[in-house]
């Protein structure tokens, strides 16, 4: 049996609704991690609206969560700063395409694909933080740091999305 998830388009009223959805728990998440020293850091939450928003609804819900969570909750609360805003952007960017993508081509959800999709979104943009800043450590930090945060995008989306 498969899953049947919802592929809207930016024609659509819904496509929005939906993404300001995901967008204000991309905002309200953040906020309770920043309490946590490093927070953000260890925790990587405004990721994790995105995903669910991509895997469910499709990677244009995903991108307009993706680009509009950043920006307000860098010019409300001043965290992303704007300096790490283009590797966060990457980041989001890339997970909401590749969390649509990965959603619309096995329409299912599975912890193996989770894994791949937190993966897969990490090392490409990885690599591009790397091109970006130059600086490979820098570009490594939720390798070093983020594991807790992947895990949560991993196990919560799995908690989350809906299953077959």
């Amino acid at each position: 049996m498969t899953l049947t998830l919802t592929t809207l388009r930016f024609k659509e009223t819904e496509t929005y609704l939906m993404a300001a959805l995901f967008i204000a728990g991309n905002i309200v998440l953040p906020q309770l991690f920043h309490l946590i020293p490093q927070g953000g850091i260890i925790w990587l939450p405004i990721y994790f609206f995105t995903l669910i928003g991509a895997y469910m609804y499709g990677w244009r819900v995903g991108l307009l969560t993706a680009l509009a969570s950043p920006v307000i909750n860098s010019l409300l609360f001043g965290m992303p700063p704007v300096a790490a805003l283009p590797a966060i952007m990457l980041k989001s960017t890339l997970l909401a395409v590749i969390a649509g993508l990965t959603a619309a081509r096995f329409r299912h959800t599975s912890l193996l694909l989770l894994i791949a999709v937190v993966l897969s979104y990490q090392t490409i943009s990885t690599i591009g933080e790397w091109v970006m800043k130059g600086d490979f450590m820098l570009a490594c930090q939720d390798f070093r740091m983020g594991i807790p945060g992947m895990l949560l995008q991993i196990a919560g989306g799995y908690l989350i999305l809906p299953k077959k």
